[in-house]
């Protein structure tokens, strides 16, 4: 199935897809490229809100503020992601669950993956709207799908163990 299937079948049913991406094994390369792609698509809604704040203060060009924010999302996000992983990998440890760190990885990079259409929308929000109610509700829209991707895959991901 092609990734933006997969990605409109998360919002159907957000565990089926994590069971299926986990009974084909432990694939280190997907979870690195997903959290990759994610990354790239995170920049991708950032950069509205970047060109507006470029209009508003052209202090710092929109060249630097691109440059820091695909350092941000591309390089930083996904080592982040990774030191995440490893601490809700030791409290499931900690809580004597049966899920191993492969499996806590990939459902938060594939949550992440997953809910960036939402997060395009944010970034459309910020670029156009600005800061206010509008990009709070919308930022909590992806919040709470982003959540809901993330605790149906650790949730079917546990059982599954």
């Amino acid at each position: 199935m092609a990734l933006t299937q997969d990605i409109l079948a998360t919002y159907r049913g957000p565990g089926r897809v994590v069971a299926q991406f986990l009974s084909q094994g432990r694939n280190e390369v997907r979870a690195l490229l997903f959290v990759l792609i994610a990354g790239i698509l995170m920049f991708i809604a950032s950069t509205p809100f970047q060109a507006r704040e470029a209009q508003l203060d052209p202090d710092i060009p929109l060249e630097a503020r691109l440059y820091w924010s695909a350092l941000f999302y591309i390089l930083m996000l996904p080592i982040l992601i990774y030191v995440f992983a490893l601490i809700i990998t030791g409290l499931a440890r900690i809580a004597r669950r049966q899920i191993s760190g492969y499996e806590i990885r990939f459902t938060l990079i594939w949550a992440l993956l997953a809910s960036t259409p939402v997060m395009l929308l944010v970034g459309l929000v910020a670029g156009f709207i600005g800061t206010g109610i509008q990009l709070q509700l919308v930022g909590l829209l992806w919040f709470a799908v982003f959540g809901w991707f993330w605790i149906a895959g650790l949730m079917r991901a546990d059982g599954a163990s």
